[in-house]
């Protein structure tokens, strides 16, 4: 009987200490943490749900007539990120938010990036919050998810996963296994931690449609460089208006700073469309960072090409551009002397009309010819050199065999020994050096 007593009094003590622990593990697992994390798994639509507000049907027109619509972000409280290749040929741009039916109108532009085809739009009237930008590189296969507009309050996400990291036609980009629609291009893809790793869309390359992502840091990287001034839509286009075209004919020239020393160029009126396009590119930034990617002893050096910014030391480079050609612009009296500055292009087969790259320029260093081998080059040409044509060739130098061919526009008025070393450089087959050169910059002298 004794023992039996102290039996019971044991299970009671246990009961109660069974009951306290239960309870406390109860009150622990219904805290607001825990409520939160049961309700809202990292997918769920809850958690992207407050991102509806910052996300924009944008469309675009010319003069009226509808062009295109995509989706676009805010990444800042007034700032849009969009695909540049859209705007094209746009004078109007809006944007409708998914949780509103108002339309808002696009003021301008505050950055570009031709090369990642991005751009960063100033909207007025409207003010909402950021999209949290992935401050790195995920690793593969990180989940990737977008989000499309709420339809009968069901907020619909698509799932996939990021396949890899790299080169895509000459820029670094994911690829992904979502399935962008033409809608959905310019959304921004998110990863588990709810931060936008980039700007979605799709594209054939190599024959093939694949669904990549214009990753975040480049996004970034156009926030760091706006303008603090917004600039007009008509800026964007490859054509410059009457008044831009106007003060250009007055810039009195541009200094190009080098890994190996500086340059400084003119560019002639008499070739606007190519002094507007160049000008236009340098006030973008567009050619900061590219390499001198071209040095061919006796010819001289060549840059310019879209695809060399991020080139790894065996890709091979020089075939991408901004995504235009020029038309070709012979000008009678230009001919390729020491120090002039032309505009390459693909050769006459599949290009009949010569029309030029829209990025790309060459220097020419060249070298001097005797009277044979101009007359070699007249008679393979069809044209004929001046006397003072010849003069200089024999006696400066430079590429007689590009004359009449290929558009010149402009000159090197200071600084042409710096190509003049660049071009002693060793080189691989296709003409790259073996270590790479950038130009670092190029600016305007007002």
């Amino acid at each position: 009987m004794k023992y039996l007593k102290y039996a019971l009094f044991f299970l009671l003590i246990c009961g109660y200490l069974i009951s306290c622990t239960s309870s406390s593990q109860k009150e622990k697992n219904t805290s607001p943490e825990a409520k939160q994390a049961k309700a809202k798994p990292a997918d769920s639509a809850q958690n992207y749900a407050q991102f509806v507000p910052s996300l924009v049907k944008i469309e675009s027109f010319n003069k009226g007539r509808f062009l295109e619509s995509e989706t676009a972000f805010f990444v800042g409280k007034q700032e849009i990120v969009c695909r540049l290749s859209m705007l094209k040929n746009a004078t109007d741009v809006r944007i409708t938010p998914f949780d509103e039916e108002k339309t808002y109108a696009i003021s301008g532009f505050l950055a570009v990036d031709r090369i990642n085809n991005l751009v960063l739009l100033k909207v007025e009237g409207i003010e909402r919050t950021p999209i949290p930008l992935y401050p790195g590189i995920v690793p593969k296969t990180a989940k990737s998810i977008y989000l499309t507009k709420p339809q009968s309050n069901t907020l619909p996400l698509h799932r996939g996963q990021v396949l890899n990291y790299g080169k895509v036609a000459g820029v670094n980009q994911y690829r992904v296994d979502n399935l962008f629609r033409s809608k959905s291009y310019g959304t921004p893809v998110f990863v588990s931690n709810l931060q936008c790793i980039g700007l979605g869309y799709a594209e054939v390359v190599t024959y093939e449609n694949q669904n990549l992502v214009i990753p975040s840091t480049y996004i970034a990287a156009l926030l760091q460089k706006q303008s603090a001034t917004v600039q007009k839509l008509e800026n964007l286009r490859t054509q410059a208006s009457e008044a831009m075209s106007k003060a250009n004919s007055k810039v009195k020239g541009l200094r190009m700073e080098t890994d190996y020393g500086t340059i400084q160029i003119r560019l002639f009126n008499e070739t606007p469309e190519y002094r507007d396009n160049f000008i236009r590119l340098v006030r973008e930034n567009y050619y900061d960072s590219l390499l001198i990617h071209r040095v061919i002893k006796g010819f001289g050096i060549q840059s310019g090409a879209a695809d060399t910014r991020y080139a790894g030391p065996n890709d091979i480079v020089g075939w991408k551009g901004p995504g235009y050609t020029l038309p070709a612009h012979i000008v009678p009296g230009f001919f390729h002397r020491r120090g002039m500055i032309g505009s390459p292009r693909k050769p006459d087969r599949g290009n009949s009309k010569r029309r030029s790259d829209g990025s790309q320029f060459y220097i020419v260093t060249g070298r001097v010819y005797s009277d044979s081998e101009l007359d070699a080059i007249e008679e393979e040409n069809g044209q004929r050199f001046t006397p003072e044509q010849r003069r200089i060739y024999k006696i400066e130098g430079g590429a007689p065999h590009l004359d009449g061919t290929y558009t010149i526009f402009g000159e090197v008025v200071d600084g042409l020994q710096v190509a003049d070393e660049i071009v002693k450089l060793q080189t691989d087959e296709d003409f790259r050096p073996l270590n790479d050169i950038r130009v670092k910059k190029i600016t305007i002298i007002d």
